[in-house]
């Protein structure tokens, strides 16, 4: 089937390209001015007022607590402890007796006391079953005493690698655990309710009304909630043949056994879901105080939490070996010298630098950067973190290291490949607040802002590449195309941000779009 879309201007990272885009049975044919491209019977679509822009790529971004966090508790709005205590009792009045109490997005820096609340604070809010609540971040979360209870969380109980337990003045835990010390607490998760097929298909078509075309889907990590590795890829493969954008899969496995299995399991979907490659961690979050610093943070006396091992090395290896990527978390500078380190190994042992990939990267040092350059790898980096964290990345990191963070011109300067992305929950997985962000900053290093142009290459190009996509609009590739009614080319980051996605095609095809369904809530 050929087509024509057509709109004011067809616009790419490259800039205007003329006004159509020629699609031939579901792929790019020709991209040109319509008076050139038109034909006698040939179906024009046509949107006054608008413009063409490849398919936004979110290259890091975890679909199933995405879904899970449409319908479940969010606290991002609670202004003090007794309002946690308050939204943590209404949402356990709406569960079913005996289920967990579950809550994500907590934002301590957003409390009138600046703190985590405690087990006993989320005692006083649920006492009669299980209470655990993640910090925004994902990285650090709070249990009441009866998940603490149900999981055998003692004074005794040492702090796993990679991970801590907050203690009190006694040595009783507080109920803080941070890291990988999250995963103590899964078993008292056991009773949540699953998320269903339809509840996962249902946000991805949403997604797809944000002008997401793919995504790099993180999948299964054990320490939240829905993210245990073979639960997640059994609801993934039952609905591969159904997905309305595409997936790449980035497998949080621990082992080089599991990280087969899953190449195996994915194996057998359907093309819109496949494997990319593995995922592992440096360090934590700068809101956690877990990122991996050389120096302490400025507002507390730690350098934050170290992660990877010589089994990080092997996994990683082993997912070079089956043809895959490797994904790196790193937002400390330290953490982005221990993946350099181990990016270092696995190209001395014949790995692609293009298979090699950086998540975050938010503190990093000029020299880094360098570094970063000759090694060829990727930086997967989140703009919209800074709307979250610029009213406190000051006092966490120090003036020095405010310098450093989230230094997106210099990355492109210095010929680093970088790619976009939201890590939604963290974020709205919506990129054209994350173009918006990356242009304006919130004020943050002014002269690391990107242009409109160069925004927009790093959600389309720049993810694509860390997809394993063909370059967006590239004669042949998929006609993965949204249509927005604003010219990135010209518009400003306040515009960008206000502006709206009138349709999206994934293939060539219009993702039919229930704009009453949730795509994102506070």
């Amino acid at each position: 089937m050929r087509k024509l879309i057509v709109a004011d201007a067809v616009v790419t990272g490259a800039g205007v390209r003329g006004d159509s885009i020629l699609i031939e049975d579901g792929r790019v044919a020709a991209i040109g001015r319509r008076s050139d491209l038109c034909a006698p019977g040939l179906f024009e679509e046509r949107f006054s007022g608008a413009t063409i822009i490849p398919g936004f790529r979110d290259a890091h971004l975890h679909p199933v607590p995405y879904a899970a966090h449409l319908d479940g508790c969010s606290l991002k709005a609670a202004t003090d402890i007794e309002d946690v205590k308050r939204m943590l009792a209404e949402h356990a009045g709406r569960l079913l007796d005996g289920h967990p109490v579950v809550a994500t997005r907590l934002d301590d820096e957003c409390l009138a006391e600046r703190r985590l609340p405690t087990r006993v604070d989320l005692d006083e809010a649920v006492r009669s079953r299980p209470v655990v609540v993640y910090r925004y971040c994902g990285h650090v979360a709070v249990a009441n005493t009866a998940a603490l209870d149900a999981c055998g969380v003692t004074n005794r109980t040492p702090d796993p690698p990679g991970g801590t337990i907050d203690r009190d003045s006694a040595g009783h835990p507080t109920g803080v655990l941070r890291e990988t010390a999250t995963a103590l607490i899964a078993e008292a998760l056991s009773g949540s309710e699953m998320l269903s097929e339809d509840q996962l298909i249902s946000s991805l078509t949403g997604l797809a009304g944000v002008g997401i075309t793919s995504i790099g889907a993180m999948i299964g990590c054990g320490e939240r909630p829905f993210e245990q590795l073979e639960t997640e890829l059994e609801l993934w493969c039952a609905v591969a043949d159904r997905l309305p954008i595409k997936v790449h899969a980035l497998v949080v496995a621990d082992t080089a056994l599991r990280l087969e299995d899953s190449v195996r399991a994915i194996a057998k979907a359907d093309r819109r879901f496949q494997w990319l490659g593995v995922k592992r961690f440096a360090d934590g979050s700068l809101g956690g105080h877990t990122a991996a610093m050389h120096t302490p943070f400025a507002d507390a006396d730690t350098t934050g939490t170290f992660r990877l091992t010589d089994a990080d090395v092997t996994v990683c290896a082993r997912s070079i070996e089956l043809g895959g990527m490797a994904a790196i978390h790193a937002i400390g500078d330290r953490a982005v010298d221990g993946a350099l380190d181990l990016f270092d190994d696995l190209i001395s042992n014949g790995a692609d630098p293009a298979n090699l990939r950086m998540e975050h990267v938010s503190v990093i040092r000029p020299s880094q950067i360098e570094r970063f350059r000759a090694t060829g790898v990727a930086a997967v980096v989140q703009p919209s973190f800074l709307a979250s964290e610029f009213k406190w990345l000051a006092s966490r990191v120090g003036e020095e290291r405010l310098a450093w963070v989230y230094p997106f011109r210099s990355l492109l300067k210095a010929g680093v490949p970088t790619a976009g992305s939201s890590d939604s929950p963290v974020e709205p997985p919506q990129p054209l607040w994350g173009m918006a962000a990356a242009m304006d900053r919130f004020g943050v290093n002014p002269g690391e802002r990107l242009r409109g142009l160069e925004a927009l290459s790093l959600f389309t190009v720049g993810a694509a590449t860390a997809l394993r996509e063909p370059a967006p609009l590239s004669p042949g590739a998929p006609a993965d195309i949204v249509v927005i009614d604003c010219d990135p080319s010209i518009a400003t980051a306040h515009e960008i941000r206000d502006s709206h996605v009138l349709d999206t095609f994934v293939d060539g095809h219009s993702v039919p779009v229930d704009r009453s369904l949730p795509v994102w809530t506070a």
